[in-house]
C-alpha cells in the first residue's frame, strides 16, 4: 500500500485541466513563491496521510461527472512531485480505469526520480514561474534550471503541456522577459495552451494566520490590458494564450 500526504480535495474542479476533475491538493514544496495562494501546503508534515487506495476508491464515485465532461484527476499542491511514488501509483491505478491524469507542478524535480510518473501523465500544467534565473530564485527562492530542463524533457518525451504565468506587476510583468519566455516556450512539443494568469490577493489571509510575512504587500493585480499586451506575445508566436 502506497501512502502519501495530502493537504485536501475539490471534487468538482473546473480550472485544473479539461472537463470536471477531482483535484488532489498534495502537502510538501520546495518553493517559497511570494505570490502563493497556499502556503497551508508547504509543510509536509502538516498534511493528511491517505493511501492511494483511499483515493481512487473515492475517484470512483465521481467517474460519471468525469468521463461525461472529459474531465479527471489533477495532483497539484504544494508540489506533487516531492511525493512521486504516491503519485506513479495513483496514477497507474488511474490509467487501468482509463481515466485521464493531470499533473500540476513547478517543474522543480530530478527528472529520474519521475520517469515512471511521466508516463502515466497525460496532461502537465507546468508553472513557468519566472524565465530569468535570478528573477525565479528571487521570486520561488530556487534556480530556474531544473524547471526548464524538466519543460524540454516532457517535449521530448510527446507528452502534453498546459504553460502557467502568473502576471505580477513589476516582478513578471517585463516585456523582454516575457518575450523570452514566449521563445521558449514556442520551441516545445505539444503545447496546447498558455495561461497568463493575473496575481491576486485571494490568500493573503492565510498569511496573517500561519504567522508568515507577505511579501507583496502594497501590490496590486495587473491590469486588463497588460494582461492582453503579453498574451499577444505568445500569440505572434503561434500559440493559444488565455
Amino acid at each position: 500500500m502506497v501512502m502519501g500526504k495530502i493537504h485536501s480535495i475539490e471534487t468538482c474542479g473546473t480550472v485544473d485541466g479539461p472537463g470536471i476533475r477531482y483535484v488532489v491538493f498534495m502537502q510538501g514544496c520546495p518553493l517559497r513563491c511570494a505570490y502563493c495562494h497556499n502556503p497551508d501546503t508547504w509543510d509536509y508534515s502538516c498534511g493528511k496521510e491517505v493511501s492511494t487506495d483511499e483515493i481512487f476508491n473515492d475517484v470512483k464515485r465521481y467517474m460519471p461527472y468525469m468521463k461525461a465532461s472529459g474531465g479527471g484527476v489533477t495532483l497539484t499542491g504544494g508540489e506533487p512531485t516531492l511525493q512521486p511514488e504516491f503519485c506513479e501509483d495513483l496514477f497507474k491505478k488511474l490509467k487501468a480505469s482509463f481515466i485521464h491524469t493531470a499533473l500540476d507542478t513547478s517543474g522543480y524535480v530530478d527528472i529520474d526520480k519521475v520517469k515512471e510518473l511521466v508516463k502515466y501523465t497525460d496532461l502537465f500544467l507546468l508553472d513557468i514561474k519566472h524565465i530569468d534565473d535570478e528573477g525565479h530564485k528571487k521570486l520561488t527562492g530556487v534556480s530556474n534550471r531544473k524547471t526548464l530542463e524538466f519543460a524540454k524533457y516532457i517535449s521530448d518525451e510527446g507528452k502534453k503541456m498546459w504553460i502557467r504565468h502568473v502576471i505580477v506587476p513589476g516582478i513578471t510583468d517585463d516585456m523582454e522577459e516575457i518575450k523570452k519566455l514566449a521563445d521558449f516556450v514556442s520551441s516545445l512539443k505539444n503545447v496546447d495552451r498558455v495561461e497568463i494568469l493575473p496575481y491576486h490577493k485571494m490568500g493573503v489571509y492565510k498569511y496573517d494566520v500561519l504567522g508568515i510575512p507577505y511579501r507583496l504587500k502594497g501590490i496590486n493585480p495587473p491590469d486588463t490590458s497588460k494582461i492582453e499586451e503579453i498574451k499577444e506575445e505568445f500569440k505572434k508566436r503561434g500559440m493559444k494564450a488565455v
